[in-house]
C-alpha cells in the first residue's frame, strides 16, 4: 500500500471517529461546557505526550511566527467554535450549523493549495462541491434567524481554519507536535474560562456516563483523530484531505442505525452516494494517486501585527461532525 493511500485511509479513519462523536455528544448537553472541554483537551494532551515518548519522537518548542499559527488553530478551531455553537444553537437549528460545516471542503480546495504554494486543481474543486452537496443532503436543512446565520458563518470559518492555520507548521512540527501544542493551549484556555465562569467544583459534577463521553472525545476524537487528520493533510495537502471530511456525516448516519434502530431516509442514502462520487472524482487528482505535495514554507507574516484582527478564524461542530466538538 502506497504512502498516499495510507494517508487517505488515515484521514478517512479520523473522520469515522469524528462521526462517532454524534452518539456521545448528547451525554454532555447539560454539563459545564468549559470544564468538560478543559478535561477533554488535558487528557488528550497527556496521552499524546505519552505516545511521543513511547515512540521516541521529538517535540519542538514553537518559535517566532509558529506561535501565531498554533494559537490561531487553538483559539479558533478549538475554542471559538464552541462559543459559536452554543450561541448559534439559540438562533439556528443544528442542521443549519451542520450545513456550514459541509461547505468546508470547498474552502479547503481553494485556500489550501494557495497556502501550500500550489495552483487550485479544477477536479478537486469540483469534487469538493459534490462532497459538500452530498453532506448537505445527508444533514438536511434547517431554520435560522439572521443572528443564527451569522453564527453559522463563524462556524464555517472556524472549521476551515482548524486545517488551514495548521498548514504552515505541519512541516516543522509534524502532526504530533501540532496536536500536542494545540491541545495544551486549549486545555489552558478552557481551564481559565471554567474557573472564571463555572468554578472549580464543576469538575466533580460529572456522572459515569458523562465521564465516559469525555473519555471518548479525549481519546478517539482528539488524540487519535488529530494525529490521523494532520497526517493526512501533511501528506495529501489540505485540498484533497478536505474531501475526506465528507466521511464524517456518512459515519454518523451509519453509526446512528444501531443507536436509533431505524434506517436513514432515502435522501440520506442519496447524499452518501454523492459524497462517494465526489471522493472518487477528487482523489484521482490528488496525492492518493502518487503525487506528492511540495514542502510548505512558512508564510511571511511580518506584515501582520499580533493584535491585528486580520488573523484567520477556524472550526466547528454542534452536530458532532467535527473533531473538536463535544
Amino acid at each position: 500500500m502506497s504512502s498516499p493511500t495510507r494517508a487517505g485511509l488515515s484521514g478517512a479513519l479520523g473522520m469515522v471517529f469524528v462521526g462517532g462523536s454524534v452518539a456521545v455528544s448528547g451525554a454532555l448537553a447539560d454539563t459545564p461546557l468549559y470544564t468538560a472541554q478543559a478535561l477533554r483537551y488535558a487528557i488528550a494532551c497527556l496521552l499524546l505526550l505519552a505516545w511521543i515518548r513511547l515512540t521516541g519522537r521529538t517535540l519542538r518548542r514553537p518559535r517566532g511566527a509558529e506561535w501565531f499559527w498554533l494559537s490561531g488553530v487553538t483559539v479558533s478551531g478549538l475554542v471559538l467554535f464552541n462559543v459559536a455553537l452554543v450561541y448559534g444553537s439559540r438562533h439556528a437549528e443544528p442542521a443549519v450549523l451542520a450545513v456550514a460545516v459541509a461547505c468546508v471542503p470547498v474552502a479547503l480546495a481553494v485556500a489550501g493549495p494557495l497556502l501550500e504554494g500550489r495552483r487550485v486543481r479544477t477536479r478537486v474543486l469540483a469534487a469538493a462541491m459534490v462532497v459538500s452537496v452530498g453532506a448537505v443532503v445527508v444533514e438536511g436543512l434547517g431554520h435560522a434567524d439572521g443572528m443564527g446565520l451569522l453564527w453559522a458563518l463563524v462556524v464555517f470559518g472556524c472549521e476551515a481554519g482548524f486545517t488551514l492555520l495548521a498548514v504552515p507548521v505541519l512541516a516543522s512540527h509534524g502532526p504530533a507536535g501540532v496536536s500536542v501544542h494545540t491541545t495544551w493551549l486549549a486545555a489552558a484556555i478552557f481551564g481559565a474560562l471554567a474557573l472564571g465562569t463555572e468554578g472549580w467544583r464543576a469538575a466533580g459534577d460529572f456522572d459515569t456516563g458523562e465521564i465516559l463521553a469525555i473519555g471518548y472525545l479525549a481519546i478517539g476524537v482528539t488524540a487519535v483523530a488529530f494525529i490521523l487528520w494532520y497526517t493526512c493533510v501533511r501528506r495529501l495537502g489540505a485540498g484533497a484531505a478536505g474531501l475526506l471530511t465528507g466521511v464524517a456525516p456518512v459515519a454518523a448516519a451509519v453509526i446512528g442505525i444501531p443507536v436509533t434502530g431505524a434506517l436513514p431516509a432515502a435522501a440520506v442514502w442519496a447524499g452518501v452516494g454523492l459524497i462517494a462520487c465526489g471522493l472518487a472524482l477528487g482523489l484521482r487528482d490528488s496525492g492518493v494517486t502518487g503525487q506528492t505535495p511540495p514542502s510548505v514554507r512558512m508564510p511571511d507574516i511580518s506584515r501582520f501585527s499580533p493584535k491585528s484582527n486580520r488573523a484567520s478564524k477556524s472550526s466547528s461542530c454542534s452536530t458532532g461532525l467535527d473533531a473538536r466538538c463535544g
